[in-house]
C-alpha cells in the first residue's frame, strides 16, 4: 500500500527545520516525510480492526513535525517510523464508516486494570501511552505499530472508533476530532455564562473553538483575531461578537471590558482566553489581556517558548492545557458525541477547503501552511477515488 512515512533521522530532521524557517511546510521537501510502498498493518489482536481512510486531515501538529518543530517531550512517547494523521474519516472492513479516536488508552494496549483516567473514561490522559503490547504513540498517527490517516490502511482498536451517521459527509466527519479538541477547551474554561472571552488563532482550532463556545457555554461576548478575510467571515458566521485583526484583539478587549492601560497592559480584561497559536507571541498576548484571576486555556501545542511569567504571578491568572477529549463532566456526555452534533448543527464540513491524493503531499502540506493566506482553512488528503479503484468488484464504499 502507499503511505506516507515519517522516519527518524537527524539529518534529515535538521534539513526540515531549516526548510520550514525559509517557508513554511517546505520540510515535507528536504525532510523525515517520504511516499513509500509498505505492507499493511496487521491486526494487534482481538478487538482491532483495519480502517481504509476515506479523508484525513492536516493538522497543526502534524505540520511542526514536518517542519521539524516539534518539541522533544514526544520522543518517548512516539515510536519511529511512523504514519502521520489523526484526523480521520474511513470504513471497517465489514463496510462501517468510522472517525477515529485517536488516542491510544488503556484498552487499546491490552493494559489491565486500566489507569485511573482510563477507567473513567478520561482517555485523553492515558498514564500508558507508553506501555503494554503497543510501541508507545499516544495516538494514532504517531505510532509505528498501528499505521496512520496519512496512508491506504490503518488500524484501530474498538474502543476508538464512533460510526459517522449518515447525515454526515464525509467533509463533516473529518472535523470531528479537530471539533472534539474544540469542544474540550471550551468546556475546561468552566462556567462562561455572560464572560468575555477572548480566542487567539482563527485557523481550524480557533474556529471550532467560537463554535464550540457559541453553542456549549454562551459566553456574553466571544472576540477573535482573525488575519485574513475568509476567516473573519466564517468567525462572525460560526458566533463570534468581535472580530478584530490580530494586532487589534487588545484594543477590542479594552473597549468590551472597560479597562484601562497601562504601558500597554490591560488592567483588567478578559475573563478567559483561549489560546489557540501556542506560541511565545500568543501567550504573551493572552497574559497581557486577561483580567487578574481570569485563566488561559491552551489549546495550541506549544513547544518550547520563552514567556515572561510575572503577571502569571502578580495577577492571579490561572494557566491551564487542553488536550485530546474523553468525558465531559459539564455535560455528561463523551467529546466525541458532542462534537458530531457540533459538527452537524454548525456545518463545520464547510472549513474543508481543499482536498489532495497521498502522491501530491507535497504541495497539500504547503497549502495547509499557508492556508489562511490562500483563503482556506482545513487541506486534507482524498484516498476516496483510490478505495474505491482497488475494492473488489460489488463491495460498497460508504462515503456519506
Amino acid at each position: 500500500m502507499k503511505a506516507l512515512l515519517y522516519e527518524r533521522s537527524l539529518a534529515r530532521i535538521a534539513s526540515s527545520r531549516v526548510a520550514g524557517a525559509v517557508s513554511p511546510g517546505a520540510g515535507s521537501r528536504f525532510g523525515a516525510l517520504r511516499l513509500v510502498d509498505t505492507d499493511e498493518p496487521g491486526l494487534p489482536g482481538p478487538g482491532w480492526q483495519r480502517v481504509r481512510p476515506l479523508l484525513s486531515g492536516i493538522c497543526g501538529s502534524d505540520l511542526a513535525t514536518v517542519d521539524g518543530h516539534a518539541s522533544r517531550w514526544f520522543e518517548p512517547i512516539v515510536s519511529f517510523p511512523f504514519t502521520p494523521g489523526h484526523e480521520i474519516v474511513g470504513v471497517t472492513d465489514d463496510e462501517r464508516r468510522v472517525v477515529i479516536e485517536p488516542v491510544l488508552g488503556c484498552a487499546a494496549r491490552s493494559i489491565v486494570p486500566p489507569c485511573g483516567p482510563c477507567a473513567s473514561g478520561d482517555v485523553g490522559r492515558c498514564e500508558r501511552i507508553a506501555f503494554g503490547h503497543l510501541a508507545p504513540g499516544l495516538q494514532t498517527g504517531y505510532c509505528t505499530d498501528t499505521g496512520g490517516g496519512w496512508g491506504a490502511a490503518l488500524v484501530a482498536h474498538a474502543s476508538q472508533l464512533h460510526e459517522v451517521p449518515a447525515a454526515l459527509s464525509d467533509e463533516a466527519a473529518v472535523m470531528v476530532e479537530p471539533t472534539a479538541c474544540a469542544v474540550h477547551a471550551a468546556l475546561a474554561a468552566g462556567d462562561l455564562s455572560g464572560a468575555t472571552v477572548a480566542v487567539l488563532g482563527a485557523g481550524t482550532l480557533g474556529l471550532c473553538t467560537v463554535a464550540a463556545l457559541r453553542h456549549l457555554s454562551l459566553p456574553g461576548t466571544i472576540i477573535i483575531g482573525a488575519k485574513y478575510g475568509e476567516q473573519r467571515a466564517l468567525a462572525r458566521d460560526l458566533g463570534a461578537t468581535v472580530v478584530a485583526e490580530p494586532g487589534e484583539v487588545r484594543r477590542a478587549v479594552r473597549r468590551s471590558t472597560r479597562s484601562l492601560v497601562v504601558a500597554g497592559r490591560l488592567t483588567g480584561g478578559a475573563d478567559v482566553v483561549i489560546d489557540c497559536v501556542g506560541t511565545a507571541d500568543s501567550l504573551t498576548e493572552a497574559l497581557a489581556i486577561v483580567r487578574p484571576r481570569g485563566r488561559i486555556v491552551l489549546v495550541g501545542m506549544p513547544g518550547e517558548v520563552r514567556v515572561d511569567l510575572t503577571p502569571l504571578w502578580q495577577r492571579e491568572i490561572q494557566l491551564s492545557g487542553a488536550y485530546a477529549y474523553g468525558n465531559e463532566p459539564a455535560v455528561g456526555r463523551r467529546t466525541f458525541d458532542v462534537a458530531m452534533e457540533l459538527v452537524h448543527d454548525a456545518g463545520l464540513h464547510r472549513l474543508v477547503s481543499a482536498c489532495y491524493a497521498l502522491d501530491h503531499y507535497v504541495d497539500a502540506i504547503e497549502h495547509a501552511a499557508s492556508a489562511g493566506r490562500r483563503g482556506g482553512v482545513k487541506i486534507v488528503f482524498d484516498q476516496r477515488r483510490a478505495l474505491r479503484r482497488n475494492r473488489p468488484q460489488g463491495a460498497a464504499t460508504a462515503t456519506g
